[in-house]
């Protein structure tokens, strides 16, 4: 059976959202709409967007309802005209020109809903001379300059999972757009098109290193600056059981009270002279290396030496200050992030689980108030009862 209509929680309750499927950063921004409470449809293709996991998994998607169309479908293109008519904010993440290819693009779209705020997503953005380009994340955040400030100089820059630039300068930047588009929609009646480029938003997180290089504090190159890892007392660092600890004692307070505690006092004065860095750097690591991470953490728990255990994604939902604010929550039988950030008087949670393609057809016909929807729907999956 279809899931009921979501109930209202949080500040976008009454926002309605509708997502054509894709994977990736697009999804990522629609779940966090559904996070702050809209009410967001996702637009499936038959047979998937391909990501090669288990819909029921896909965290990407929970707290959202799903139906499926065929866009190549004679009517495909105007079942999702209809939904676009009834919705405040629309999220794509086609390479440009293909939703108007496929006649959903933002005039055929507006032509219906002119308020409608359409957001579209991609990686080089909607022109100039990649936008009909492939990629993927690491491409996006190398040729903004970012991915060239991670890791050691003595090695290539490492790959940043998929966070830096799907996710931060993708997903994040594209629901700043759409939320700000919506407030200039409802106070004018007009929407309009957010054109989120992954390599506009991450060259955008740069800023401030940007003034820095400007202003001679930053060197342009990796492994020699104060908070890429170029000083001793801002690092990662391998412990005795072959596990890390971080390391950003970067105040002289802190970094006092850092050295004593590691018992190092008598090096500390290494930290005004840079010819000295790296006698302080292997000082530092051969220490570390005589206590396992634990051990260090008991160390210096409690301190304001800023020294922090690397945790694994499974070690981290029990780490106690998280474990204590309930930053990571458990839905379903998996544990999750929790949604954020928090909010006093829309508190948010997460509201269901991930959306099993066409599960919730006939719910969002009914609510959304269109009958077309139910037509010739191809087959679906059927959603369990949420626990």
């Amino acid at each position: 059976m279809a899931a009921a209509t979501t109930p209202p929680h949080g500040p976008l309750s009454g926002v309605r959202v509708l997502e054509l499927a894709g994977i990736g950063p697009g999804p990522f921004a629609a779940m966090l709409l559904a996070d702050l409470g809209a009410d967001v449809v996702r637009v499936d293709r038959p047979g998937g967007p391909g990501l090669g996991i288990d819909p029921a998994q896909d965290l990407t998607n929970r707290g959202k309802r799903s139906v499926v169309v065929d866009l190549k479908d004679p009517d495909g293109p105007a079942r999702v005209r209809d939904l676009a008519e009834r919705a405040d904010i629309l999220v794509e993440g086609y390479r440009p020109g293909v939703a108007e290819r496929l006649g959903v693009g933002p005039g055929d779209c507006h032509a219906r809903n002119p308020a409608l705020v359409y957001g579209r997503m991609t990686g080089w953005g909607q022109r100039g001379p990649l936008a009909q380009r492939a990629g993927h994340d690491i491409g996006y955040v190398a040729v903004t300059g970012a991915l060239g400030l991670i890791g050691d100089p003595d090695r290539p820059p490492p790959a940043p999972a998929n966070l830096l630039g799907d996710y931060a300068g993708g997903s994040l930047y594209l629901v700043v757009g759409v939320l700000a588009a919506l407030q200039h929609a409802r106070a004018t009646g007009t929407g309009q098109v957010v054109d989120a480029a992954i390599v506009d938003g991450t060259a955008h997180l740069t800023a401030m290193i940007h003034g820095m290089l400007a202003a001679g504090a930053w060197q342009d190159r990796r492994g020699a600056n104060l908070l890429d890892g170029g000083c001793p007392f801002y690092g990662t660092y391998e412990t005795a059981d072959g596990r890390h600890i971080a390391v950003g004692a970067l105040e002289q307070r802190f970094y006092d009270e850092f050295m004593t505690l590691l018992g190092l006092p008598d090096l500390a004065p290494a930290r005004q002279d840079p010819a000295r860095w790296g006698e302080l750097r292997e000082a530092v690591a051969a220490r570390f290396r005589t206590r396992t991470r634990d051990e260090w953490t008991a160390v210096f728990e409690g301190s304001d030496a800023c020294v922090a255990p690397v945790l694994s994604l499974r070690e981290a939902p029990r780490h106690p200050h998280l474990a204590a604010r309930g930053t990571f929550t458990d839905h379903g039988g998996t544990p999750q992030p929790a949604p954020a950030p928090r909010f006093s008087a829309t508190p948010t949670a997460v509201r269901g689980g991930p959306a099993l393609p066409g599960a919730d057809t006939a719910a969002v016909a009914r609510d959304w108030d269109v009958p077309r929807l139910t037509d010739q729907q191809p087959r679906t999956h059927k959603r369990k009862a949420t626990p």
